[in-house]
């Protein structure tokens, strides 16, 4: 077959692929706009993935802070009259409950001689000497305890046991008393410690000698009364005591040595006869 046959044949068969001429020229002009329109291939957008939704926790809100107030311009008085939230009732119920069971507190003023001194003793003495001025009605001015202590001089350590019975026998911590010259027959030199004093005033004073009277002499053995010839003639009375296991706060079992002190007491009283007086009514036991 030559190729002019086959040309023919071509030709005259029909091309159902093939678009026909004019549907072309359409195509082509509908497909130049849009040619316009989209961007070059370089810049077109790639296709992304589809994004998968993820549930997520709604963040927290954070509240919002409240101004500050000024506290400059607030006045002290409002600031001390804002409300102040009220205790429970339970636990104010047993602050209460606690304070009615908590033992009462001895009182703090004149007791016991002291108060018989004032209710009884004064207007006894007032009426037997006949006082013009309630002040010179006589009363104790102190009471001085003395501990002798010669072996300090070779004891160190009786200073130290001394002081522990004065202390528990009055309430009150001694002073140590020194050699005001020295002494070659005691082997004594200046300064050296040999001895102990208390000086009691005041409410203690009182209670001091009202443990005297009702408690430490009862127990002295074969006691029959103090003498009532102690006394220097200016209304001034000293007592000498041989052991101080007699009062009742020394524990026997922890006494190293007996020691023996003296007892002075001191009061404004004119004569002895006022001073004697005196001490019969706050209760001295005076053996004649």
């Amino acid at each position: 077959m030559t190729d002019e046959q086959m040309t023919d044949e071509q030709m005259s068969e029909p091309m159902a692929d093939a678009p026909a001429p004019e549907q072309d020229a359409v195509v082509a002009e509908q497909a130049a706009p849009e040619a316009e329109q989209a961007p070059p291939e370089a810049d077109a957008p790639v296709a992304e993935a589809p994004e998968v939704a993820v549930e997520r926790e709604p963040a927290p809100v954070k509240a919002e802070k409240a101004p500050k107030a000024d506290k400059q311009a607030a006045p002290k008085k409002a600031r001390a009259e804002a409300p102040v939230a009220d205790a429970p009732v339970a636990a104010a119920d047993e602050r209460v409950a606690a304070a009615s069971e908590a033992p009462a507190k001895a009182p703090a003023g004149p007791r016991g001689v002291r108060l018989k001194y004032a209710a009884e003793v004064v207007p006894a003495l007032k009426r037997q000497f006949e006082y013009a001025n309630p002040n010179q009605v006589p009363r104790l001015e102190k009471i001085v305890v003395n501990v002798g202590l010669g072996e300090a001089l070779s004891n160190a350590k009786a200073i130290d046991a001394a002081s522990h019975d004065l202390t528990a026998i009055t309430g009150q911590k001694p002073i140590v008393t020194r050699a005001r010259r020295s002494i070659a027959q005691f082997r004594v030199r200046t300064g050296n410690p040999i001895g102990l004093k208390v000086t009691l005033r005041g409410q203690r004073m009182w209670d001091f000698l009202e443990r005297l009277t009702l408690l430490t002499l009862p127990r002295i053995r074969d006691f029959r009364g103090v003498p009532s010839k102690s006394f220097d003639g200016r209304g001034n009375y000293s007592l000498g005591m041989r052991e101080q296991i007699a009062f009742p706060e020394i524990d026997y079992d922890k006494v190293d040595r007996l020691r023996g002190l003296e007892i002075s007491i001191v009061t404004t009283a004119k004569s002895d006869e006022e001073s004697k007086r005196l001490l019969e009514l706050l209760g001295m036991p005076f053996a004649g």
